[in-house]
């Protein structure tokens, strides 16, 4: 009984003594190490505790303050490994905290919105690039979502992973693309620090202290100063309820409103497809209940229909003559098309339910109306036209405060706890959040940019990032566009040093925000890479507009980065430049290419003042140089956006 109890008490001091040195979780097994700088490495003990660290032969001993904090640098390594890390009290060299399989490699900081965040097994041949992903060398570490009113000095979470086809599911794309590029072409290990929120405002990500420097967020900070740890927790418990009330329909609706005998005629009527901004209805937030009679031929009952909903914008559930079709089907599903059972057919007059939630000022059907229809595989019936709705039948809706939009609150919690691990850069994929205010994102993105070099005190470290894609449907006439001026402010920021902007114009899809081409995004960001980080004398990026002239009823467009020259993707004139004069209205030009510059005009335009090219949001592009890189979109004007103020 004695021995067992020397035993334990043996064992609880062990504890107790390890546990009085620490070091943050950022550092694990299987961590990579920033080679070719003294490589900074941190933790807490007792006030006046000497530490000592140890990689490989190297040693360094540091000593806690009186806050108990601890830093130390170890020396320059080469790339390279596995190593041991050892972190122990000096003066108790038993008590060790043991990390193993320590590559000496580039760590990059992968951070952004949901484009950054899309995991392989949701981008381009994920199947494909799974199986195959036998990298290790490469190595991740996935930062744990978490918001905080205060920076913190610990992650919630995590630990680093080797790359193989079980590890690499849910890693960012974009970074895995990105890395083993680099690594295969440099032959060097490679770690992603994975710090991404969807649908996350760059503010979010930026500290309290830099975003009060700035008119522009310096009072919201301010006001979120009053928000508590316990506003969190309240707000948790209304997004259960909010989302509760999305997925599972209310006041037994799903079994009265969806039945042919339910009575809408007092409905309001609504034309579809429309959605929220188009259909003539207040703002509303909650779920909305759709219904359409469709008088169904002889012809159709003994098969079963097709019923093609088109573009809906948000959840839905659809019901037929009282049948459950479907199910909260998110808007991001790549076909919105279900077979209905002949069993449920009659001809006549048939009942077609959608249950939908409108959120965030998003809702209904979006065109083309003939992409709405019931067939048999001969004739359609078309599902255009006017529709019954009602909201109101369900529960409101809670108040939903997202409080990991707010400014700070990201930095605080995921940013500021890997401060200042050793980095070789940053890469970046955000936007989509700050399209409506993009004019504030000139002043924004680079203080983002600032903040985190001067945290790091490594420099001005190379800050690659991706320019928002093409999105949303196509214009055939011109048109002003937030993301055309979101897209600009951040081709702006490449006037910040050592900065790289990944143009992703031609890559995107009219009816996703989230691209699942990430390869390319990934290799386009690694190229920017090798020129800027690596130092090699390559083109890395498309044609910047440079400067023009106007040449009678024409205007001459110069460039920068040209490389080897311009040309069409498709051999055909270069498209979507658009040209105005003192009037300031734009007509879409003709344009060819000279001499590496691009002469456009318009009939429509005698006395040209100004062209625009690819500014909308979903332009047609086609103009890039001999390398591949397409042509940055711009304007020659400055005349006030839609998101200036």
């Amino acid at each position: 009984m004695k021995l067992k109890l020397y035993i334990v008490l043996f064992l609880s001091l062990s504890i107790a003594v390890s546990a009085q040195v620490s070091i943050p979780k950022v550092f694990s097994s299987h961590m990579v190490l920033q080679r070719g700088i003294e490589i900074p490495i941190w933790g807490k003990a007792i006030p006046g505790t000497e530490i000592t660290v140890q990689l490989g032969n190297q040693q360094v001993k540091a000593v806690a303050g009186d806050s108990g904090n601890w830093k130390l640098h170890l020396p320059v390594f080469k790339a390279g490994g596995p190593y041991r890390l050892v972190v122990f009290e000096s003066a108790a060299p038993l008590k060790r905290m043991v990390y193993e399989d320590v590559l000496i490699g580039d760590v990059w900081l992968a951070s952004g919105q949901s484009n950054m965040e899309l995991q392989v097994q949701q981008a381009n041949n994920a199947k494909t690039e799974i199986q195959k992903a036998d990298y290790p060398e490469i190595r991740f570490f996935i930062v744990p979502h978490k918001k905080s009113v205060k920076p913190e000095s610990e992650l919630s979470g995590g630990s680093w992973e080797v790359c193989d086809s079980a590890s690499i599911k849910t890693v960012s794309a974009v970074a895995y693309y990105f890395a083993r590029k680099i690594h295969t072409e440099k032959n060097v290990p490679i770690g992603i620090l994975q710090a991404t929120w969807g649908g996350t405002p760059v503010e979010a990500w930026t500290s309290r202290e830099m975003l009060l420097s700035s008119p522009i967020t310096h009072q919201v900070i301010l006001q979120n100063d009053v928000v508590t740890e316990n506003d969190f927790l309240t707000d948790s418990l209304h997004l259960l309820r909010f989302w509760d009330i999305v997925y599972k329909p209310q006041n037994n609706t799903d079994k009265t409103i969806n039945q042919p005998s339910y009575d809408d005629s007092t409905w309001p009527d609504v034309t579809m497809p429309s959605v929220l901004k188009t259909s003539g209805m207040t703002y509303y937030e909650g779920m909305v209940w759709l219904r359409k009679s469709i008088d169904i031929p002889e012809s159709f009952t003994s098969k079963a229909i097709t019923l093609n909903l088109g573009h809906p914008e948000m959840n839905y559930s659809v019901y037929f003559n009282g049948n459950e079709i479907c199910k909260t089907i998110w808007n991001a599903n790549a076909t919105h098309s279900y077979s209905i059972p002949g069993k449920f057919i009659h001809p006549g007059k048939n009942f077609l339910s959608v249950r939908m939630a409108y959120l965030w000022g998003g809702g209904g059907f979006n065109p083309p109306a003939g992409e709405m229809y019931f067939s048999d595989g001969t004739t359609k019936l078309t599902l255009a036209g006017e529709w019954k709705y009602r909201k109101d039948l369900e529960p409101t809706l809670s108040v939903i405060h997202n409080y990991h939009y707010y400014p700070g609150f990201l930095f605080n919690a995921m940013i500021h706890p890997v401060i200042p691990y050793g980095l070789k850069g940053f890469i970046w994929y955000q936007g989509e959040a700050n399209d409506t205010l993009a004019y504030n994102y000139r002043t924004l993105f680079p203080l983002l940019i600032q903040d985190w070099r001067v945290r790091w005190q490594q420099g001005y470290l190379p800050f690659l990032y991706v320019q928002l894609p093409n999105y949303k449907k196509r214009q055939p006439e011109p048109m002003e566009s937030d993301w055309a001026e979101l897209r600009e402010a951040q081709a702006m920021a490449l006037n910040q040093p050592n900065t790289g902007m990944a143009c992703a114009v031609d890559l995107g899809e009219a009816e996703t925000i989230h691209p699942t081409n990430k390869q390319e995004v990934g290799s386009r960001l690694a190229v920017l890479a090798e020129k800027i980080a690596y130092g090699e004398n390559i083109l890395a990026s498309g044609p910047l507009f440079s400067c023009y002239k106007i040449e009678g009823n024409q205007v001459r467009i110069f460039f920068s980065d040209t490389g080897s020259g311009l040309k069409t993707t498709d051999n055909s004139a270069p498209r979507t430049f658009t040209i105005a004069g003192a009037d300031k209205k734009f007509y879409n030009a003709t344009a060819f290419i000279q001499h590496n510059e691009i002469i456009v005009s318009s009939y429509k335009v005698p006395n040209p003042v100004a062209v625009r090219y690819a500014w909308s949001d979903n332009p047609d592009c086609n103009l890039i140089n001999l390398e591949g890189f397409p042509v940055v979109p711009f304007r020659t004007d400055s005349w006030k956006g839609v998101t200036e103020k």
